[in-house]
Formats: structure tokens, sequence, C-alpha cells
């Protein structure tokens, strides 16, 4: 037999994404053994030795047969199969391509190449095993008793590898895909002002020729741009500036020979926490530059934002309180500042804290109605004015506000999260002069700032100075905290009951907290410092659990009732946020059907297509959906028939004046209208009068919900409810309720 060199066993480049190297034994073929070679075979068990101490996956083959002699648990794991079927077979039968079986066939006449080979083997059920394999003859002189020696093949997985190049070159594609969609010129440099990346927007901007981007000449396109602009000595060092310093960043105005006029940023790339380079987003701001420098801007608007300017606003703040003093109405006044603009605007610079101030008024725009005025008084400062407007409105308006500021917001690719104070002054009781009205809601303003901001104050609440140094946002959070790892909340329910039969159909999840040193707290109080810290996600879940264990409860003695429950924007916007209600159902045991998730109008329009993708997922869970508190947000009916919505919840405030205040018939009648258009049902809230019951019957309404049958119980008073049937206006029983039932 031909000797052969030693080649020590080395599987070169795996998991590196080299390519391996190959190598070739002395002598490539070996004649085949005689017939009697058999007998001398070393028995399968006797070869185990041999293989069970590699970390990798390998067989014994016989080289004549081609049968698997022993395999280690490695081997087994990697192809699904165990060692004794893999010695039951041979490598022809794991082969799973051509090329394999052409491999196997030559090794069997005693042809083989020393190589590491990538290759895909056939494992258990059809699967196919993506590996990296070296095939090694061990001559008959290293085994003792074995006449023609064995192939010893040793293979390593190579599945992880190739999903995670996978993956790599799916985050690159959809890398590629977001810079090539991107509406400004990206250039990417690095720190010796080489070109690393590019999309398309920026050759299209400095209109790079396409000979110039096949030949890839860094040179030649720094050339081009410098030729380009207007003023090329400014140009050159400002880019020798950045060279000096890579952690410099701007943004600057770049004037072209054609006319044309960039904005340019710029920012270093970094990397691990070290510099890398630095990146160019080039916007074209010719329309806009031009526009501001040829003509003053009007005195009725904003030059910025487009709103009506503090004169406007004015003008119109006269108007309404002379129509206030004539007619006998209330209005009221929102001043709004926003929280920590100072530091976003020194570190995005002027033109990035433009760009946000015109998107807030934008958020703010679509929190208001038209009858209202949104007015910009200067830097971050706005001032909202809304007609016909009492205290519960006026606090239904600044919610809005609150929850339209709390998405994101995007500014050359950086997320902000923007916060604002508000506060509200209301005629006639906070001033009698645009001047005292101004002035309350200013102080109202400052005295929410220095609470901590991110929320709203009314001016007359100033005096309650006491409750707020007692339970201060900070107080209040920690004490939420240590309340629910205590077990101190509780939920009462508060019944849904069907207009005509007069029987309760549902009900209502509300929280309750009773703090051993703060006493009992207002969910008005908590839940919006919740959402300010973000432990609204905690409670919320907290919430669903229990409703949805209650509602178990229910149905397992046979009661048919819906379980409402409350949903934050913040809770809805998880990720996992559908999954939570689908495990909470499973745990519970509770069919999805008597589950509905209450959510405000403001979740649905902050991001409508989200919103709609998240509904129908839980639409096909089979949960039930509704609008709570509808009418007191800015809804748009072009996305109000796509969602997935079952009903619609009249807000409390237009229940009140019913059935005597022609206004609040007016809207009631025509949400019902709407409701019956869109094939919703609806659900008044607040109904505390017979003559409030009566009315919302004969406009079709279908469900009520408030104190003409209860305040909000807990489960065991809720189930004497239950028992005692339709006749539940009568002898309530003593809850205890300390709070608005609908907190």
């Amino acid at each position: 037999m031909t000797a052969k060199r030693t080649v020590p066993y080395a599987i070169s480049g795996a998991g590196t994404g080299t390519t391996p190297t190959k190598t070739r034994t002395a002598a490539t073929r070996t004649p085949p053994a005689g017939p009697s070679a058999k007998q001398g075979d070393v028995p399968p068990a006797d070869m185990s030795p041999l293989i069970d101490g590699l970390l990798d996956a390998a067989w014994l083959v016989e080289p004549q047969t081609l049968r698997v002699l022993a395999a280690n648990a490695q081997a087994a794991a990697l192809m699904g199969i165990d060692v004794p079927s893999l010695c039951r077979t041979d490598a022809l039968a794991l082969a799973a391509t051509p090329q394999d079986v052409a491999f196997w066939e030559a090794a069997r006449s005693g042809v083989m190449d020393v190589a590491d080979v990538q290759t895909v083997l056939s494992g258990s059920d059809g699967k196919l095993v993506p590996v990296l394999r070296r095939v090694t003859r061990i001559n008959p002189g290293a085994l003792s008793d074995s006449r023609h020696g064995v192939y010893l093949v040793v293979m390593r997985d190579r599945g992880p590898e190739l999903r995670a190049q996978a993956e790599l070159e799916e985050r690159l594609s959809e890398l590629r895909a977001t810079l090539d969609s991107t509406t400004d010129g990206i250039l990417v440099l690095d720190l010796d002002g080489r070109i690393v990346n590019f999309n398309p927007r920026f050759a299209a901007l400095w209109e790079l020729p396409e000979a110039l981007l096949a030949e890839r000449d860094d040179a030649a396109v720094a050339a081009w741009m410098l030729r380009r602009v207007a003023d090329p000595v400014t140009y050159s060092k400002r880019l020798q500036g950045l060279a000096e310093s890579s952690a410099l960043e701007g943004t600057d105005l770049l004037t072209l020979r054609n006319g044309r006029v960039f904005e340019r940023r710029t920012l270093p790339q970094r990397n691990r926490g070290q510099t890398i380079g630095r990146v160019f987003a080039f916007r074209d701001v010719t329309e806009s530059h031009a526009e501001s420098h040829r003509s003053p801007p009007s005195s009725s608007n904003d030059a910025l934002t487009g709103l009506p300017s503090r004169q406007l606003v004015a003008d119109r703040l006269d108007y309404a309180l002379a129509l206030a003093q004539r007619e006998g109405i209330a209005f009221a006044l929102l001043h709004l500042n926003l929280d920590r603009f100072k530091p976003i605007n020194e570190a995005l610079g002027p033109a990035a804290g433009d760009r946000l101030l015109v998107e807030v008024a934008r958020r703010l725009t679509t929190t208001s109605r038209q009858v209202d005025t949104v007015s910009r008084l200067g830097d971050d400062e706005f001032l909202m004015l809304l007609h016909q407007a009492d205290m519960q409105r006026a606090e239904g308006a600044a919610r809005r506000v609150v929850e339209a500021l709390q998405a994101p917001f995007v500014v050359d690719g950086v997320n902000l999260t923007v916060t604002a104070s508000i506060g509200i002054a209301l005629y006639p009781g906070d001033g009698n002069t645009p001047e005292e009205l101004l002035h309350a809601a200013d102080a109202a303003m400052v005295d929410m700032k220095a609470a901590g901001g991110g929320g709203f104050r009314l001016h007359h609440q100033r005096a309650g100075a006491t409750v707020v140094t007692l339970r201060t946002r900070m107080k209040l959070d920690q004490s939420m905290r240590q309340a629910l790892a205590a077990g101190r909340f509780r939920l009462h329910y508060q019944p849904q009951v069907d207009l005509k039969s007069g029987e309760i159909v549902g009900a209502e999840a509300l929280i309750r907290w009773r703090d051993p040193e703060l006493g009992d707290v207002s969910p008005t109080e908590f839940i919006s410092v919740a959402e300010r810290s973000g432990f609204i996600v905690a409670i919320g879940a907290w919430v669903l659990q229990q409703a949805v264990q209650q509602a178990a409860v229910w149905r397992a003695q046979g009661r048919q009732l819906l379980m409402s429950i409350n949903v934050s924007a913040l809770q809805f916007q998880q990720a996992d946020f559908v999954d939570s209600v689908a495990r909470a159902l499973a745990e519970a045991g509770l069919e999805p059907q008597w589950l509905e998730l209450e959510l405000t109008e403001s979740i649905l329009v902050q991001d409508a297509q989200e919103a709609l993708h998240r509904l129908q997922a839980l639409a096909e869970l089979g949960v039930k959906l509704a609008i709570d508190d509808f009418g007191t947000g800015y809804s748009s009916l072009a996305y109000l028939k796509r969602f997935p919505i079952s009903r619609l919840k009249i807000d409390r405030s237009f229940i009140k004046g019913l059935p005597e205040d022609e206004v609040d018939v007016g809207i009631v009648n025509a949400i019902v209208n709407l409701g019956k258009a869109l094939h919703l049902d609806m659900v008044a809230e607040g109904v505390e009068t017979e003559a409030q019951r009566v009315f919302m019957l004969k406009t079709g309404c279908t469900q009520y919900q408030g104190g003409l049958c209860a305040p909000a119980l807990d489960a065991l008073s809720f189930d004497a409810l239950l028992d005692r049937g339709p006749d539940f206006e009568q002898d309530l029983p003593d809850t205890g309720d300390w709070i608005e039932s609908s907190s």
C-alpha cells in the first residue's frame, strides 16, 4: 500500500467565513483491499474510543462497504439519529448531494482528497444538515487488527453560521432600504476621508455622473462636490475643521453655483464608543430659504409654525371674552411650555430645534377643534384658546395634549421624548380680563413645571399647595411601586346595563388604591403619574390579569358578563401587548369574546396604521374592542371605519346636560347616528337620572353605566347586586365607595 504523509486534523476557517484551504494527500489513490479484508475489520465497539473524545461530530467508515462502523454522541445529536441507527447505515445513505455521492463512490475505489468541504447531509426524516466536513484515511498500521484502515469523518455544524449570515444579510438589506428611502442625501466617510457608503438621494442632490459613480474614485467625487459649491474656500475650511475634530457636529447651509441651497447636518459615526467616521446628511431647503428671504413674515401667523401669532390670538381672546360676557358661557386658556427644550436645542442645533417645534405645533393642532385656536407665543411656548369649555372639557383637552406628545419625536434620525407643562385658566373663575386670564394660565404652568412637568394644572388648584407637597410626583411613584408589590391595589366593577331590559350585561374594571400613609388616592392623581413614569405598563398588566380572572369566575358561575378594561396609550404601544392579552386569557381559561378592551381616540390616531395592525391582531384573537370617552378626542372617520371596533362609549360630559341642554342633545344624537351608520353598539357613560336613561333609550343607544344603576362595586357587592336582579335601583349595598365611579 502506498504510504501517505501524515495530515494533522484541523478544520481551517470554521465559523470565520473564510474559504477553507484544501490539503491533498501525497498519494491520492489507494488500491482496494482484497476480499479477505473483512476478516480483519475492527469491531465497531472497539473503534468507539477513537472518536468519543473528539469535540466535533465524527464517524468511522469502512472503506470498501462505506458502512458506518462507529459514531460519537456529537454525530448523533447533529444528525438527529441515534448511534445504533447510524451504525446500521452507510455513508452513501447519508449523502444529500450528487457531489457527495460521487465523492463516496470514488472513496470506495480508494480515490480520496483530504479536504475541508462544505456540504449537506441527510439527517432524520430527510432533514438537511449543513456541515463543514473532513475525511481522513487512517492507515492499517495505525489500527491493531485492521487490514485496510478506516475513514475518519469529522464534521462541524454550519447551521448557526448560516443563520447568523442570513440574519446579517437581512439587517444589511433593511439598512440599505432605509438609506435608500430617506429624503435626505446620506454620505458616510471614514476617518481618512474615504467614502464608505452613500444613498441614491445623495447622488441625485449633487448630480453625480453615472461614470463617476462607476469609477468609485473618492478623490474625483470630492473634487466634483468642491466645484459645485459657490464658496469653495469656506467649504474646504469647514471640511478641514471636521477632519481635525472627529467629535465635532453641527448644521450649516451650503449654496451651490446653480442656486440650490442645502442644509448640511454632520455628526460623528461611532462604534462601541469609538469614532470610526463621519455621517453627512444633505437636505434641499432652497424653497424655504428663498421664502424666508423673499418677504417679511405675515403679522397674523408665526413664521416658523404657521400658527396664529401672538397678536392674532390676542384679538381672538378679546372676541371670546366679549362673547362669553354677552352669552354667559365659559371658555378656557391653556398655556403650554415644553419641558427641557433648551438642552435639546443646544445638543441638536437650532435647525433641529425648529423642526421639533413644527412637529409639536402639528400635534397640538390635531388635538383641537376647528373653533379653537392654537398659537405660538414664542420660543417653546404655545397657547390654546378653547371656546365654550368648562373645567371638565379643559382637562380633557389638556389630557389629549399630554397623550399626543407621548409618542417619540424623530428629528434628524434621533428619537426624542418631549413632555410639556400646561397651565389652565378658566373664565370667569380665574379672571375677567385677557391680562388676568393669561397671567393665571402662566402661573399654573409655572407651578406644573416646578412640580416636575409632564402634566397640567388648573389655576384654582394652586391653593391646594399642602396636598401637592404631601403627594409629590416622586412620592406617589415610589408609593405606587410599593403598593403593587404589597397587593394594596384592588379592582371595583361598575355595572353596564341593557337599556331595554334593565339587566346587567357587563362590568367595567376600575382600579382603586388605599395607602396606609397617603390614605385613599384618587385614580386621577396616580394614573397620570404612572403614565409619566412608565409604571402604567405594570399597573395595566396587573389590572388585565385580575379582571380576566374575575370574569372567568363569573363565567364559571354561569353569569354571561362582558368584562371591560381600560388600556393606556403606553400599554397599548408595548410590542408584546397582544401576546400579554392572549396569555392572560389562557391562564384564566376565559373565552376571548368575554373580554373588551377600551381605548381612547388619541391612542388610535397617534399612529393610525400601527394601531390598525395591533387592533386587527386583537380582533383575530377574538377580543372585543371599544372606543372610550368618544367625542372628546379627534377621530379620523376614515380610520374609524377601518378599525375593528365593536362599541362606542359616549363620554359622560355629553350626558350630564341631558335632556335639557340643546347642545348636548345635538351632540349625543350625532354620535348615536354615527354609531348606527358604522353598525356599532353604544354605551352611555355617567347616566345618573331616569330622564337621562329614557332619553338614551329613545336615541337607540343600547347600554348605559352610571350612578342610576350603581357606583363601582367590589366583587362581593357586585355579586349581591346580580343576585337581586333588575330591581337594582333600590337598597344598594353600602360599599364605602370613596371616589367618583367613572375614574
